[in-house]
């Protein structure tokens, strides 16, 4: 046993929750960023930092926990938190508890800390139902650092900005955490405390060529999102609305590293809007072109916000991929959820301009909107199936804590999931948000056949098989043969 560390942060597993019979064929098995982000920080001002990976090595509770506590760590800090805000945040908690519990059991002396969007959201709520020490509210960098020093000076921990906890029964509020205003005082990515070897891509990510999935990785270029879209709980991680930019000399730098020392060429961009700043994203896309890796990036992008010029530097740049939060055909829905700023006819232009950049779209649906009835909700439906992009996902509204939409269910005692695992997208407990006009097992029978009827349909399938090849065609209708059983539908 080598000399007890500063800092143990655990990813959990339990994809199996959260995906169902996805899990293991079609979902991604995505890099912990936050987590390698906050180990570079931590690493650079002196402190003996460890990644415990339980989803990438599928480790169960009980064995991830026995490796953290074999390093003898000040503190275990346990990720609520991930490359999808709607997969990794509030889905992951079961498996977030599991750890929680599984350390209590097996040490009395490492003290434990829980980050990420759901603890976010709803602090108080999480410290009184999760067997943990702290929370950081926000951002971690900062808070995690000043606690982790002052267990190791003996200092206090109770005035540290964004670090919540328990005093006599009662939640001790300290805020937010404060935030790192120039992000490229964040160094690189502790990679190698990754095991790099086991990551890879989503499924759609390779179409046309599945056997390449692995060496995968995510990078951000920004933090934050300057939208408000009332049923997103992004905010919930930074305490408000804004975004902060880092240079593109170390997003290049970052995607150097990537693609030479661990031969990555799969990445996605993890900001929630790579598209928004011209001039920056001008000075990564040109440093990319130069490079000319030979690499397969996807990106997120709204349909106000790109161009045919600016699709043509994304595709030179690398980028093979983007996905269009879309939501729903009618205005007025989308108005509802402040996402109204296109109509229509921009839908179609955009999606018709980016497939003849040569990129690839993946269309972002919602079923369920707050004003969503079945009419509004086939209008959708009917928008998908005639833009016939690459990928569709869909969705239904879910009220995520920290969410706008969240806050407002629970003010007017809207039926919820009975659990964590029920605002998961695939899980058998699944319960959406009802709409005004729509009950929740009304919208998630609609969007489950809708699926059905995306995937199935013939000019989809023929498009695929000409733009992909037969091997993505089956792997298509692969999709096809789970269907995911819903309590809420009688299953």
């Amino acid at each position: 046993m080598g000399s007890p560390l500063d800092v143990v942060l655990v990813n959990p597993g339990g994809k199996e929750p959260i995906y169902g019979a996805l899990a293991n064929e079609y979902a991604a098995v995505e890099t912990p960023l936050w987590l390698a982000l906050l180990a570079a920080y931590l690493r650079e001002r002196g402190l003996t930092v460890a990644i415990i990976d339980a989803d990438a090595q599928q480790l169960g509770p009980r064995e991830a926990v026995r490796r953290a506590v074999e390093l003898q760590p000040l503190l275990c800090a346990v990720g609520a938190i991930g490359g999808n805000p709607s997969v990794s945040s509030t889905p992951k908690m079961p498996a977030v508890r599991a750890v929680l519990e599984e350390l209590r059991q097996q040490s009395t002396n490492v003290r434990s800390v829980i980050f990420g969007i759901h603890p976010s959201g709803v602090p108080e709520r999480t410290l009184r139902e999760e067997p943990v020490d702290f929370l950081c509210r926000g951002e971690t960098f900062l808070c995690i650092t000043d606690l982790v020093m002052a267990f190791r000076n003996g200092g206090d921990t109770g005035n540290i900005q964004g670090l919540w906890y328990k005093q006599n029964d009662k939640v001790v509020d300290r805020g937010w955490a404060r935030q790192l205003q120039d992000l490229d005082v964040l160094p690189l990515a502790a990679w190698d405390l990754l095991p790099m070897d086991r990551y890879r891509a989503h499924n759609w990510h390779c179409f046309g060529h599945l056997e390449d999935r692995a060496s995968y990785a995510m990078v951000y270029t920004s933090l934050g999102c300057p939208y408000n879209c009332s049923y997103c709980n992004i905010h919930a991680l930074y305490g408000g609305g804004g975004i902060r930019f880092r240079s593109a000399g170390k997003v290049l730098e970052e995607i150097d590293l990537l693609v030479r020392k661990y031969g990555v060429r799969n990445f996605k961009f993890v900001d929630e809007l790579f598209v928004v700043n011209p001039r920056r994203m001008d000075e990564v896309c040109l440093g990319l072109a130069e490079r000319k890796y030979d690499i397969n990036i996807w990106v997120y992008a709204r349909i106000d916000t790109v161009n045919e010029n600016i699709l043509r530097k994304l595709f030179r740049a690398g980028v093979r991929w983007i996905a269009y939060g879309i939501e729903g055909a009618n205005t007025e829905v989308r108005k509802g959820v402040a996402k109204g700023r296109f109509d229509r006819e921009k839908i179609l232009q955009v999606i018709r301009q980016t497939n003849e950049a040569g990129i690839h779209v993946i269309g972002n649906y919602m079923f369920g909107l707050p004003d969503d009835d079945m009419s509004t909700m086939q209008e959708t439906l009917d928008l998908a199936v005639e833009l016939n992009c690459e990928y569709a996902n869909f969705y239904v509204t879910m009220a995520y804590p920290g969410a706008a939409l969240y806050d407002t269910a629970v003010r007017d005692a809207l039926p919820l999931p009975s659990c964590w695992e029920g605002y998961s997208q695939f899980n058998r407990h699944t319960v959406p948000l009802p709409s005004k006009y729509l009950s929740s097992a009304e919208i998630l029978r609609f969007r489950d056949n809708a699926f059905m009827q995306y995937f199935g349909s013939s000019r989809y399938q023929d498009m695929i098989l000409r733009k992909f090849g037969q091997p993505t065609l089956d792997h298509v209708r692969g999709l096809l043969t789970h269907k995911l059983p819903r309590v809420l539908l009688g299953d």
